[in-house]
């Protein structure tokens, strides 16, 4: 296994990063193809066996299981500061803005349960993982700073992002002297490969890491022609849906338009 230094921070991770969103129980989430903790346990060893020292999991994935389970394995199979451990945090609900509830209340709230989730004292990578267009960047980076100021967090990410968004939150960090971004995990495979046209090198200049997820384009490209697999089928079933709802709306707005000529 290599091992290389993550973007500007001091963490030694291998270049394979386990991704955790298959681990989680299946009746607690919106994926019903995730492996149970048995199963999950046995390829976090593995792991951890062919050198793997970086586990990328959310709270999001499976309700919390994920986190769960690779806290439990971790905890089992290695020694904490020998392994790099990244969890993600969502924006706040609808419910939470008209509660009142801070995007930075809702941040420090999000990383207690994840830490209570992965029976852990500090993660070494919080990640935000989808812009939250309600809320004012300056509460979010003042929340995630608050975090890594409370040694909750060693260092923080962000996911699924455009590459003016990371350079904006980036040079209000600078600004405010917040901790800033040292990484970006975005959706990039060679089938899907947007992240060359601007990302790539915002990253390359700031020495930015770059944590792509779903590599293998769900599973497409390792799969012979034919094979699939029960998290393909339930893509392919939403997509199908989401077709029929398109072709459905575009018929609607055909015929609204009929009417609408004279």
């Amino acid at each position: 296994m290599k091992y290389v230094k993550l973007g500007n921070s001091d963490l030694e991770v291998s270049r394979i990063c386990m991704g955790c969103m298959g681990f989680g129980d299946a009746g607690n989430g919106q994926h019903s193809w995730t492996l149970d903790e048995e199963h999950s346990r046995e390829i976090i060893k593995h792991g951890l066996e062919m050198g793997v020292n970086f586990f990328d999991t959310a709270i999001a994935y499976q309700g919390g299981t994920s986190e769960q389970y690779l806290g439990r394995a971790l905890r089992d199979f290695a020694k904490r500061d020998e392994v790099v451990v990244a969890t993600k945090f969502l924006p706040r609900t609808q419910d939470e803005r008209e509660a009142g509830i801070s995007a930075q209340q809702h941040i420090m709230q999000m990383i207690d349960k994840s830490l209570h989730n992965l029976g852990m004292d500090y993660v070494d990578l919080y990640i935000y993982h989808m812009w939250d267009y309600q809320t004012p960047l300056y509460d979010i980076m003042e929340g995630l700073n608050q975090v890594v100021k409370a040694g909750k967090a060693r260092y923080i990410g962000i996911s699924n992002c455009y590459a003016y968004q990371l350079a904006k939150a980036n040079a209000l960090a600078d600004k405010e002297g917040f901790a800033g971004f040292v990484s970006v995990q975005g959706h990039y495979n060679l089938i899907f490969r947007e992240e060359e046209r601007e990302m790539a090198r915002l990253c390359g200049e700031d020495n930015i890491a770059m944590t792509p997820y779903s590599a293998l384009a769900s599973g497409r490209l390792s799969k012979r022609p034919g094979e699939t697999s029960k998290r393909l089928m339930q893509k392919g079933n939403m997509i199908i849906r989401q077709s029929r709802i398109m072709k459905l709306l575009g018929e609607w707005m055909s015929l609204h338009r009929k009417k609408e000529c004279p």
